[in-house]
């Protein structure tokens, strides 16, 4: 095998709420973790969480208290995601290409599997939840062009990131857990739908603005040839 080109290093832009207290708590945790403990196990931990939010999600459909295994399928999901990465650099073993990859592929399975969970419960329809879920992949796929074209990863936009939407879908489920799937307000819509929906409407729109803003950049930094 041909060696690979050299891997130009990426700046992580990570400006969200929780940032700093959550890298305390990770820099802890991995000063603590076993030897046998991995960041490739850490990082199949967290879909396996991702995994038991879907079930629950689908659980709900016979009983609403199958949404309290959603809650602890979003803690593991925090743990091994968040952790990965964290724990390669905090023992110096990244692998640029490999942990990238693994990583990313892994974070578009576990999206899917806890958004589409969300479109099978009583409490949304599934086209609410499919829109939240272009959405997120829209900006997930201009967060990885801006690695190719600008050599920045951004993390988080206005100061959420992946832990503060766990959070809110935290809440979230948990209002779905205390609260009776609702009468629809706009044709068959119900305040769940309107909520999930809209969020991925704004994300939408911010990758529609953030794509026009970025291209217009890129063309005064790389005009045509004359």
């Amino acid at each position: 095998m041909a060696p690979l080109p050299e891997v130009s290093p990426i700046e992580r832009i990570q400006e969200n709420m929780l940032a700093r207290a959550e890298r305390r708590l990770l820099t802890w945790l991995c000063a603590r973790m076993p030897g046998w403990v991995t960041p490739d196990l850490l990082t199949y931990f967290g879909l396996v969480g991702a995994l038991a939010v879907f079930a629950g999600y689908l659980g709900s459909n016979l009983d609403a208290r199958w949404l309290l295994l959603c809650l602890a399928g979003y803690l593991i999901h925090w743990f091994g995601d968040s952790l990965d990465g964290s724990l390669a650099r905090f023992r110096k073993i990244e692998r640029p290409r490999y942990g990238y990859f693994l990583d990313h592929s892994c974070d578009g399975a576990a999206t899917t599997l806890v958004v589409v969970g969300l479109g099978i419960t009583p409490y949304i329809e599934m086209e609410s939840a499919l829109i939240a879920l272009a959405g997120y992949l829209l900006l997930s796929i201009h967060a990885f062009l801006s690695v190719r074209v600008l050599g920045e990863l951004r993390l988080s936009y206005f100061n959420l990131g992946p832990t503060e939407l766990r959070v809110i879908l935290v809440v979230f489920t948990l209002a779905m857990y205390f609260v009776e799937p609702t009468a629809a307000i706009v044709g068959s819509l119900n305040g769940f739908d309107l909520f999930l929906g809209g969020a991925g409407l704004v994300m939408i729109g911010m990758f529609v603005a953030l794509t026009f803003k970025k291209a217009r950049m890129l063309a005064l930094m790389e005009p045509p040839p004359s």
